[in-house]
């Protein structure tokens, strides 16, 4: 089962980086946006990791503070449940 969540933990990430990097190209080139609570949602779905690489690598939502608040609050939240999931559920 841990492995399963780890592949599921990766895969989410990996979607949200690129969904981010996605968005972020899609606003320089002044073309349709992804909605922000879908970014949103991807990271609440554990994809936490990814969406702040991506808000550090591209500089992208790091002015707005519907992204600076919940995004690393929702990272710290999902490593103290992995924390209790692979220590305390074994």
């Amino acid at each position: 089962m841990e492995k399963i969540f780890i592949i599921y933990l990766l895969i989410i990430n990996l979607i949200t980086l690129i969904v981010f990097s996605l968005d972020k190209l899609k606003a320089k080139n002044n073309k349709w946006r992804i909605s922000e609570n879908i970014l949103l949602l991807f990271s609440i779905l554990g994809g936490s990791s990814g969406a702040l690489v991506a808000m550090v690598l591209f500089k992208h939502k790091t002015n707005k503070l519907k992204f600076t608040i919940p995004i690393p609050l929702t990272f710290i939240i999902h490593r103290i449940l992995e924390i209790y999931i692979f220590n305390y559920l074994k």
